[in-house]
Order: C-alpha cells, then sequence, then structure tokens
C-alpha cells in the first residue's frame, strides 16, 4: 500500500512566540488547510517553511517573517533542493504519493523529483480555496 503525505505551506500570519509547527502559523487558509488535511488521515503530514524547510507537526520553532514569493528563481530551487534532501531522509520520493496544499511557489521545484502527486487547489485563488475547504470539511 503506498504511503500518502499531505504537504501544506507555510503562512505570513504566526504566533510572536515560539511554538509547535501546526500551531506556529494562524491564519484561516492554515487552520483549513490542516484541518482538510486530518480529514484524508494520511500517513503523514509536513509543513512547507519559507525558513525552515520541512517541518514535522510537532517541531517547534520560533515566528520568523520569510516567505518564497519575495524570492528570486536561484533561492526558489536552493530551498527545494533542502527540502528535498529532508524529504529523502523521512520519506521515499518514488513510493509515496504527495498532496500538496501549497502555493505554486512552494511546489513548483518539488513536483520533478516526486513520482506521484495530487494538487486538489492547483490554479484557484486564495478566496476560492477557502470556498473548496469549507465545503469538503462539511
Amino acid at each position: 500500500m503506498m504511503r500518502t503525505v499531505i504537504m501544506v505551506s507555510c503562512v505570513s500570519q504566526k504566533l510572536d512566540k515560539k511554538a509547535k509547527a501546526k500551531d506556529l502559523y494562524v491564519s484561516v487558509l492554515f487552520k483549513k488547510n490542516m484541518s482538510y488535511a486530518e480529514s484524508l488521515y494520511p500517513d503523514a503530514i509536513y509543513i512547507l517553511s519559507a525558513k525552515y524547510g520541512l517541518l514535522k507537526l510537532d517541531d517547534e520553532r520560533e515566528p520568523y517573517d520569510l516567505t518564497l514569493n519575495a524570492m528570486k528563481v536561484a533561492e526558489k530551487k536552493s530551498w527545494a533542493k533542502t527540502v528535498l534532501g529532508q524529504l529523502k531522509k523521512v520519506e521515499s520520493l518514488e513510493d509515496t504519493k504527495y498532496v500538496f496544499l501549497a502555493g505554486v511557489n512552494y511546489r513548483k521545484y518539488l513536483l520533478p523529483s516526486l513520482k506521484y502527486y495530487n494538487i486538489p487547489m492547483e490554479g484557484l485563488p486564495i478566496g476560492r480555496q477557502l470556498q473548496f475547504l469549507t465545503e469538503k470539511l462539511k
């Protein structure tokens, strides 16, 4: 049976103190993404952090102000290479299905290295993502 892993991107709204990754990000979109991710009963959920790379939900981290959206292509590629290195230590890139609840900047340079992936909200603006998540969580 193939493992299913969900990748949720970080958001700019964070607590103002150190916290577990699952609690650090506080936007409505992040919280709905996490609820949706949990509703799919995956084998694992990870957070894609612009600063820290791949985070497990219980990893404790300090808040930060950094986003991939403002980075140059070379920086995004370097970040993705770091994340893939972190991911290889905990998951298979070939025998795992990845579900991305993450914007294009957080997945673009990861996808070519993954054999199986799904992007349920691909191309949707944030408002439509929130609608999609609200519907799925009913």
